[in-house]
């Protein structure tokens, strides 16, 4: 396929718009609010009525009819500013949406998809538990039948978008069932917001992402009815490993933008501070660092839209999500260190965008996926069995 990742005018016309939000809009007042740790609400609501939310799904559920490069595209630019907000676009999206949209049925989606597309509600994706993060197989929560019902048990840690005043719905992983040689059958069920025994604890408090929202969950008798199954019982396991390898690119994506945003940020402060009698961008060692940086979040990008491209196109992009978001994960963390070492003192204080984008970087090795897994499954689209 081709290497020409330039975009086109109407992707360009995408960025441009969501580059002039993020400035205008998200950065004068995402400070505040992420260090009152508070929700964006006014924010997501413009987002919604921007479509961001549905950028890459069909008219007739509500969205843009745009695709998933283009997702990536106001992620990045989002980022660039604050990775709050792009966090609660990409949940929202990938996470929250996508399920649906990927493996529900039609009345499924009819219910839910165009209220998500218009953010009008949030969706959720309840994945991990205490005892099974990287290791999303050991599922212990439970879905058994009852009648025309699933009632389920059981908790989940680290969801993003569970508990906001918008939270629609949570799609949640259960075992229900065992195959023949004993290992669990996973599937995936729609738990509405405010099902009796579904219970929504306190935020976390975070080193970052400061103004998303993030809880555990936990499920006690929960009954939903059996319609709520989304796909295949027992297909589960199967349908998150495609939404975790399409997230990632959509983590790439937000990596990027925060790398870049780093950049952004270090070229303006090396320009206006003075040291010595002069700009300390004037000096060969802060040049170099800037360079460095700028190089590292333009291979990133590379990266992350040649794995958009290639799902876009249909083609196989597992190793290449893989890639992208190992590489955009590192290089965020290395260019907000970085930028933190340019701004001096400064860059710890926390009025300025760096130090919100230090905090903000780690957890991109850690989400969607470790950096130890990444370089797992890329290994495996090598050809080696899983040491």
């Amino acid at each position: 396929m081709s290497l020409d990742h330039r975009l086109t005018p109407e992707h360009e016309e995408l960025r441009r718009t969501v580059e002039a939000f993020a400035h205008d809009v998200v950065a004068p007042k995402i400070g505040d609010l992420y260090e009152r740790h508070e929700f964006p609400y006014e924010i997501v609501a413009e987002m919604g009525r921007m479509g961001l939310f549905g950028l890459p799904f069909p008219e007739e559920y509500g969205g843009m009819g745009g695709d998933y490069l283009a997702l990536g595209i106001a992620l990045e630019e989002l980022a660039r500013v604050d990775s709050s907000v792009a966090i609660t676009l990409e949940a929202g999206v990938s996470l929250g949406a996508m399920p649906i949209y990927l493996f529900g049925s039609e009345e499924q989606k009819q219910q839910w998809l165009p209220k998500m597309c218009s953010g009008e509600i949030l969706g959720a994706f309840g994945l991990t538990e205490p005892g099974a993060g990287s290791d999303a197989g050991g599922t212990r929560t439970t879905a058994v039948r009852e009648g025309g019902e699933w009632v389920i048990n059981g908790s989940k840690c680290f969801i993003t978008n569970s508990g906001t005043d918008i939270t629609g719905l949570v799609t949640v992983t259960a075992v229900t069932g065992r195959k023949a040689d004993g290992r669990p059958e996973i599937s995936s069920i729609i738990v509405p917001s405010g099902t009796p025994g579904f219970t929504v604890a306190a935020p976390y408090s975070k080193v970052g992402w400061n103004s998303s929202d993030t809880r555990e969950l936990s499920f006690d008798g929960v009954r939903v009815p059996l319609a709520n199954l989304v796909g295949q019982e027992g297909r589960g396991y199967a349908q998150f490993l495609r939404i975790l390898d399409e997230g990632r690119i959509a983590i790439s994506a937000l990596a990027t933008g925060l790398a870049q945003g780093c950049v952004d940020e270090s070229v303006k402060y090396a320009k206006e501070r003075h040291a010595f009698g002069k700009a300390i961008g004037d000096n060969q060692a802060i040049q170099f660092k800037l360079a460095d940086m700028e190089m590292r979040a333009h291979m990133a990008r590379i990266g992350w839209r040649d794995a958009a491209s290639r799902l876009v196109a249909g083609e196989p992009f597992k190793k290449e999500a893989a890639i992208a978001k190992l590489y955009s994960s590192t290089v965020a963390v290395d260019n907000a260190r970085e930028a933190t070492q340019i701004h001096g003192g400064y860059g710890f204080m926390n009025e300025y965008p760096v130090a919100r984008m230090w905090r903000d970087s780690k957890i991109l090795e850690i989400g969607e996926g470790t950096s130890e897994v990444q370089r797992m499954l890329i290994a495996r689209e090598l050809g080696f069995a899983a040491g």
